[in-house]
């Protein structure tokens, strides 16, 4: 379990500050945030379980999240941002999380577009960004889930992506709590980072050097657009470009699969 107090102390003077809300058990703390968006929740609350029953990744996949074994938060945001930076959100949540695991675990973390979080060829967390916008072109509210296998050891069969956690990687044991505190500080710092037009532009940038998959990495795309090529960077948008047999594809929305190694 959380011992909140403490996590209110450690969260004093952010954004999150007075604005946590945990459940031992919800269907999905993505839902449980909208919901609460519904009814008016203020920027910068945040959603937290010890187990959901229902979690969810991108595409309607299911997450699967065992009691008291991973991080499983949502957060809602109400960002000043024009509607054309909101592809660089999902990008701008992985920076925070991969930060925030390299301080705690010390892992590297590899950011597969647009939103998983890998250590080395496997999987580690993943990244679901919902939002809605207002008529005049602001977002209404962004709600980010964010899921990071912790103590995790045994993972279900017939993953599309193997599975692991950050205790079987490093070797120890790490809390869950302090990757929390980290992953919220770092988010705030990336979510300010969004709202200066100069800061944005670096994100797509950022995430290129942050990512073994987003120059000249042989992929197939999964999803509208589906494809295979390579990998050519990303645009200012944050969308993935990639060089096909017939020509420059710019991917808005899906999944990659690929090799295990850049072909770099």
């Amino acid at each position: 379990m959380f011992d909140l107090p403490a996590l209110e102390a450690d969260l004093a003077g952010t954004l999150f500050a007075g604005k946590l809300h945990f459940i031992p058990v919800t269907g999905s703390t993505n839902a449980d945030a909208v919901a609460a968006a519904r009814e008016g929740a203020p920027h910068g609350s945040v959603f937290l379980a010890d187990e959901q029953l229902a979690g969810r990744g991108r595409g309607d996949h299911g997450w699967v999240s065992v009691a008291g074994e991973g991080l499983y938060v949502s957060v809602l945001l109400r960002p000043q941002i024009p509607v054309s930076h909101l592809p660089l959100l999902p990008l701008a949540a992985g920076l925070a999380a991969a930060e925030a695991i390299r301080a705690v675990s010390g892992l590297i973390v590899d950011l597969r577009w647009p939103n998983d979080l890998l250590v080395g060829p496997r999987k580690t967390g993943g990244i679901l960004v919902e939002s809605k916008t207002e008529s005049e072109g602001l977002p209404h509210v962004v709600v980010v889930g964010i899921g990071i296998n912790v103590h995790q050891r045994a993972f279900p069969p017939g993953l599309a992506t193997p599975a692991t956690s950050l205790d079987l990687e490093s070797g120890k044991r790490h809390s869950r709590q302090t990757l929390l505190a980290e992953l919220l500080k770092s988010l705030e710092r990336e979510a300010c980072a969004l709202a200066d037009p100069a800061a944005a532009k670096e994100i797509s940038v950022r995430v290129e050097k942050a990512s073994t998959w987003i120059c000249g990495r042989k992929v197939e795309v999964h999803g509208p657009q589906s494809c295979t090529g390579v990998t050519a960077g990303l645009d200012e948008h944050g969308f993935l470009r990639v060089a096909t047999a017939s020509g420059l594809v710019t991917v808005q929305t899906g999944g990659l699969r690929g090799n295990t190694a850049s072909s770099r």
